[in-house]
Formats: C-alpha cells, sequence, structure tokens
C-alpha cells in the first residue's frame, strides 16, 4: 500500500502532520479488534478449590462486556497435568476438571455470545504433555515407528550415544534433550522439548501430525469458538539437520546471532501449515481468526505471517517491550505499520501477558533494571509503583490511540502491578524449578484478580483461597473499590475504551504530528490529537477539546505533563 510521507498540513485541522498509515480497506471486526485475554485459572473460581473456572468467566461476561472488548482470549484450559499451567496439553479436546466440563465451555461460549462477545481458545501446536496418548505410544514404540516419528526423537551424540543430538537449550533453563529408557530397559533415544521435559515437541515434518492437528481445530470450531491464538507459532519446523545454535535459547537476536538463522524459529514450511489452517476456518461462518505468537525478527519478516491467505493478526512483541523513549516507541508504531501495511494487514499493540512483567511494574523500573521475559523476586530492586501506574496509564491511553487491534491483559484495568514479593515456596513457574531459582519465573503476574475488597481472597474463589498468595495491597484495586471511584484505573479503561470504538480510532490512520517535541509521542487518528509526553518538562498542546486523559487534569489548560497522555478533538478549518 503506497503511503504518503512527506511532512505536509492537514487540510482539516492545519496541524503540519506526516502521514505514515492510511486507513485500510475492509471492515472486518479483526481489524480494530480488542480482545481480552484470561488466565483461567486466576480469573474467578465459583466452585470453591482456589483455582479460576470456566463458570467463574461466565459469571462476570458482563463486567467484561463493559470494556466494549470484542472477544475474549482463552489462555489453556485442556485436560493437563498443569506443570506449565496448561501449556502442557494431554487432551487438545477436553476440558481439565479443575476448570469444568466441556458443558461447562459451550454455556461460556453462548453466554459470549449473548454480550456480542466471541470466545478465542490458546491452540499450543508445537508441544503437548508426556502424558498425551501419543508421546506415551511413542516411549512404547521401537526407535523408527511411526508412533515414535510423531515427536523428535533422535540417537544420541558420543561413543554410546550419551551426549545431546545437539547444543540447544531450553527456554526453561538447561538442555532442551531428555534421553528416554526403551522398553527393554536400556538407555535410549533423545526426545526434543524446547520448554520443559515434560513437554516433548511434535515432528511437523510428518503429515499425521498436521492430520492431527486439523481435527483439532474442526473439533472447537464445530463448538462456535471465534478462532484461536496460536502458541510458539514460529517453532513449529525444525530446520534440516537440527544443528547446533550459538544464540539465544529463545531464538531473538543477540551479537553475532540474528534471530533469522535460529534453527529452531521461523523456517519457511511453516507459512505452508497456517495456509491450511487459513482454509479451514475460511471454511466455517463468522469470520474466525488467527493470531500467531511468534517472536520473528525483523518486523518485516513477521509481516509475512499475515498475508491475506495466512494468519490474521500476529502479536507485535517489539511494542510490548517498548522502553520508556518517545523515539524508539515513534520507530517501533512506524516501522509496524509499515510493514503490516504492505500485506494488508492489521498492526496489533499490547503492553502485558501472563509471559511477561505487568506493564505497571515494568514502567516502575529504572531503565537500567529493565528485565526481558522474566519476573521481578524478593531480592530484585522493586519498581516504584506510583510511577508505574501513572506511566502504565498513558502507555495505555497511547496504545488505545493507535489504528489496528488491541490485546489487554486480565486485571490490567485494575492498574495491577506484579507480585513481586511471592515466597519462593509458592512457586510454580517451570523456569524457577529448571534454573534452581535463578530465575524468579513468570508467576508474578499470574496472580488471582481480586474483585472485592472486603472478601477473602479479595472476592476470587467462594472458599477464600487462591492457588497463588495476593499481596495484602490489592485490596484497594479491588473491582469493587474502584467501581465507586471515578478517577480509578478501572472507570479509565472503560472510558478510553468506549471512546475508541465511538471515535473509530481502531480503523483509522495515523499521521505524526511534525512540530511535537522530541520527547513525545503524538499522532492524528480520525481527527483526534494522541499525545504523550516522556520527557521531563511539560509541552504545550494545540487547541482543542480534551475528551480523554491518562490521570484527572492531564492536558488540561493547554499543557500535559510529564508521564502524561492525553487525547485531545481537533477543530475542523472552515473550508472556504
Amino acid at each position: 500500500m503506497e503511503k504518503p510521507l512527506e511532512a505536509t498540513v492537514d487540510p482539516q485541522t492545519g496541524l503540519r502532520v506526516k502521514p505514515v498509515h492510511l486507513r485500510q480497506p475492509g471492515h472486518q471486526w479483526w481489524r480494530s479488534s480488542v480482545i481480552y485475554q484470561v488466565y483461567p485459572r486466576s480469573f474467578r473460581d465459583l466452585r470453591g478449590d482456589g483455582v479460576g473456572d470456566l463458570q467463574g468467566i461466565a459469571a462476570e461476561l458482563p463486567r467484561l462486556a463493559e470494556l466494549h472488548i470484542d472477544a475474549v482470549w482463552l489462555s489453556p484450559f485442556y485436560k493437563s497435568p498443569q506443570k506449565d499451567a496448561g501449556y502442557d496439553v494431554e487432551d487438545y479436546c477436553s476440558v481439565d476438571p479443575i476448570f469444568g466440563t466441556l458443558e461447562d465451555f459451550d454455556a461460556l461460549v453462548a453466554e459470549a455470545s449473548r454480550h456480542g462477545i466471541r470466545i478465542i481458545v490458546d491452540l499450543v501446536p508445537n508441544h503437548c504433555s508426556d502424558q498425551h496418548i501419543l508421546f506415551q505410544a511413542a516411549l512404547a514404540a521401537p526407535a523408527g515407528s511411526p508412533a515414535r516419528d510423531m515427536f523428535i526423537f533422535r540417537d544420541g551424540r558420543g561413543e554410546h550415544g550419551e551426549l545431546p543430538p545437539n547444543n540447544w537449550e531450553s527456554h526453561f533453563g538447561g538442555p532442551a534433550w531428555t534421553r528416554i529408557t526403551e522398553p527393554d530397559g536400556t538407555p535410549g533415544q533423545w526426545y526434543l522439548h524446547l520448554f520443559d521435559s515434560s513437554q516433548p515437541d511434535f515432528n511437523w515434518d510428518n503429515p499425521a501430525v498436521h492430520d492431527e492437528f486439523e481435527r483439532i481445530l474442526r473439533f472447537w470450531l464445530d463448538r462456535g469458538v471465534g478462532g484461536f491464538r496460536v502458541d510458539v507459532a514460529h517453532a513449529l519446523i525444525k530446520k534440516s539437520g537440527l544443528p547446533d545454535w550459538g544464540g539465544r535459547a529463545d531464538g531473538s537476536s543477540s551479537e553475532g546471532f540474528p534471530g533469522h538463522e535460529a534453527p529452531m524459529f521461523g523456517q519457511d514450511g511453516i507459512h505452508d501449515i497456517f495456509r491450511s489452517w487459513r482454509q479451514i476456518l475460511d471454511s466455517y461462518d463468522g469470520d474466525r481468526v488467527l493470531c500467531a505468537e511468534a517472536t520473528i525478527d525483523p518486523v518485516e519478516r513477521l509481516a509475512q505471517w499475515v498475508r491475506p491467505d495466512e494468519m490474521h493478526q500476529t502479536f507485535n512483541f517489539a511494542y510490548l517491550h517498548h522502553p520508556w523513549d518517545a523515539s524508539k516507541l515513534r520507530g517501533i508504531i512506524e516501522s509496524s505499520l509499515t510493514a503490516f501495511d504492505s500485506v494488508g494487514a492489521p498492526t496489533t499493540w499490547v503492553l502485558s501477558n501472563h509471559d511477561v512483567v505487568r506493564h505497571v511494574s515494568r514502567f516502575g523500573l529504572q531503565a537500567h533494571d529493565l528485565r526481558s521475559g522474566d519476573g521481578i523476586g524478593p531480592l530484585d530492586q522493586q519498581p516504584d509503583h506510583e510511577l508505574g501506574l501513572v506511566r502504565a496509564r498513558a502507555a495505555t491511553l497511547l496504545m488505545l490511540g493507535l489504528p489496528g487491534g488491541v490485546y489487554l491483559y486480565q486485571g490490567e484495568e485494575l492498574g495491577l502491578p506484579d507480585h513481586t514479593m511471592i515466597p519462593h515456596e509458592f512457586r510454580q513457574d517451570p523456569t524457577f524449578h529448571r534454573t534452581g531459582g535463578e530465575r524468579v519465573g513468570r508467576d508474578g503476574s499470574r496472580v488471582p484478580l481480586p474483585w472485592r475488597k472486603d472478601a477473602p481472597s479479595y472476592g476470587f474463589s467462594e472458599a477464600g483461597i487462591s492457588w497463588l498468595p495476593q499481596p495484602p495491597e490489592w485490596g484497594r484495586l479491588s473491582r469493587d473499590v474502584q467501581e465507586q471511584d471515578p478517577d480509578s484505573t478501572l472507570n479509565f479503561y472503560k472510558h478510553a475504551l468506549g471512546l475508541r470504538r465511538r471515535l473509530d480510532l481502531g480503523h483509522g490512520s495515523l499521521a505524526w504530528w511534525v512540530q511535537a517535541p522530541a520527547d513525545v509521542v503524538a499522532f492524528v487518528n480520525n481527527g483526534v490529537l494522541a499525545v504523550m509526553n516522556m520527557g521531563a518538562e511539560p509541552v504545550e498542546l494545540p487547541a482543542g477539546e480534551l475528551v480523554a486523559a491518562s490521570v484527572p487534569g492531564a492536558g488540561a489548560h493547554g499543557k500535559l505533563e510529564p508521564d502524561h497522555a492525553a487525547w485531545i478533538r481537533l477543530p475542523v478549518r472552515d473550508a472556504a
């Protein structure tokens, strides 16, 4: 898509702007969607066992509808040993009893539909649980058998096969290979697991694996799901020969090891898989969607995943991890829009999820203390919560003003920080255990939500218990408290999300306000100027109607203070 890039005077507002992104054709819901991630075990527990469940999600759908969302993305709820919070799937076509039943799932889909909300489920195609019937069959079968070929088994290196087949590392720490004992009791082959040893990788070079997952897709599509978020979508195909790799275990670029060379990620054969899946989804009514969790560098390469016959959306990890730096943030926004526009796809924006430190805590850290992909523990320098919340609200308002799709993580509408003081004896993330506590893992972002200030477990569980401990200061952040406070983070989210929908910003355009100071991110979308001050001094704002502010008073009297954001509806000039 061609875009004018020269600075010009906007004929409607008179501001000097640089257009970057034009309104795209098509008005499909996923082009401007707001998708709310529910982490089921931490959302709401109605059955009284301290773990959230499907009934609890269904009961709170009216509260989610107040946020003007289009869909709920459910993290895994399938039958699982729960060694990695459900991302170790034992049966892809059932509900784990801790979450409920298939009937509960059907009831959830029906209730969501009544509120105009789609249900998107988390598909985990790279690996399963070692308790899955297919992996158990592989262990019992001989080397080279069809059963074993469903997974990636290899003979070891060394004189007696005692060394792993290559040097790949697990995302969770330690080697990515585990040696099995054969049925006759002798040391045997090794199997690949890019994550925990309880999560063997499927062999996507085997057509039988493709057939199995097409069956799974159809099972859930037939039950009315609105689509799939595809976990670790970039890892399905491994480079032939499984060569050694000296870069990062997660495949991100590092000095001397660009991410596009990682042999376990982003291989070209992946695209054929998703083309076939897209055909399946397109055969169903209701505009079902595919969204990839794909760590792919650079963004121009990531855009290939959302060509018209592949995925509808993919996560924007560059934006998720953006620092508190205006120049870098502008660069990420512009490069993202340019790359995705080139294939006619929407860009997505996200600030928090279940795998990263919540952005309230992340923005409360000093720049040199930022950590990538891990949690914050009791021995780490603690975030400045007040600063983090102010910056988080500003970053949220800016994000909601961007054209494209938005992902929200449960609890961010309450301004929740990470729980950084979880005692080690309560930690469950396999990262913590596989590294001997060196990495605290992601539990801090997964703590059960506070619903009522004065209830046991803040109203999360009918029995007053929770699978992870909640911090005592969360009482003041509970939903019932915030509903009564017009200036609360919850009501800020409701107002901004409602305004985003009414002003059709998700389907809009983007042009930089070129007269903005260097430490300010400012753009015009559908006649609204979105401004965030990331500098140390107040900035002057152009005349217009202040329609949204990150905190009360932000943008008032024509000035925007540091760490604040505002939306200004610009006056339309007389055409004469």
